[in-house]
């Protein structure tokens, strides 16, 4: 995702310097109000997917919130290593998919769909993740589109940033522990 996000902002001919970062890619000092809306995102976030998590757990039995492409046995001492293995690729991530999909593609897309432009955003975006099965599809439903609405309403990348890797964390280490 780094180097489509990097290939596509060399064909647009910005330099990848400061002004690139602060003003094409959005990646603002956050301020006070930024980091409201994005604590205000992430709860609501954890409330709809859960609610979400426990429709689907009373219509289809058993939840499957892992990718369809992917399966976990929860994490037992002698494998904890995994973890420290998994940091940087968390990182690398939610960097990559920040700046390309908050970074590059958002503002692009305002050009052409203005205040609406986060719904199409979270179409998209979920087209993305459609590899990770029905479930955890709608399980996501609520980050894909709230965190692409205050991406944009705040113009501002880091709140993105914040909000996916907040989520995705936790998300992973209870997944990693069979809590989920």
């Amino acid at each position: 995702m780094l180097i489509v996000a990097y290939l596509i902002l060399r064909s647009e001919g910005e330099r990848l310097d400061e002004n690139t970062w602060e003003q094409r890619l959005r990646f603002k000092k956050m301020e006070s109000s930024d980091w409201l809306w994005s604590i205000g995102a992430i709860i609501l976030i954890g409330v709809l997917s859960s609610v979400i998590m426990k429709l689907l757990g009373a219509l289809f039995g058993r939840v499957d919130n892992q990718p369809v492409f992917m399966h976990f046995e929860p994490l037992t001492p002698d494998r904890y290593w995994i973890l420290a293995i998994w940091l940087p690729y968390w990182l690398l991530n939610i960097m990559g998919e920040e700046i390309l999909w908050r970074g590059v593609i958002l503002p692009r897309q305002e050009i052409v769909f203005g205040k609406h432009t986060w719904v199409v955003h979270g179409i998209g975006w979920a087209i993305f993740h459609i590899a990770f099965g029905w479930q955890l599809l709608l399980t996501m439903l609520p980050i894909l589109f709230i965190q692409s609405y205050v991406v944009q309403r705040r113009r501002n990348t880091w709140t993105g940033v914040f909000i996916h890797a907040v989520i995705n964390g936790p998300s992973f280490i209870a997944i990693s522990f069979g809590l989920l």
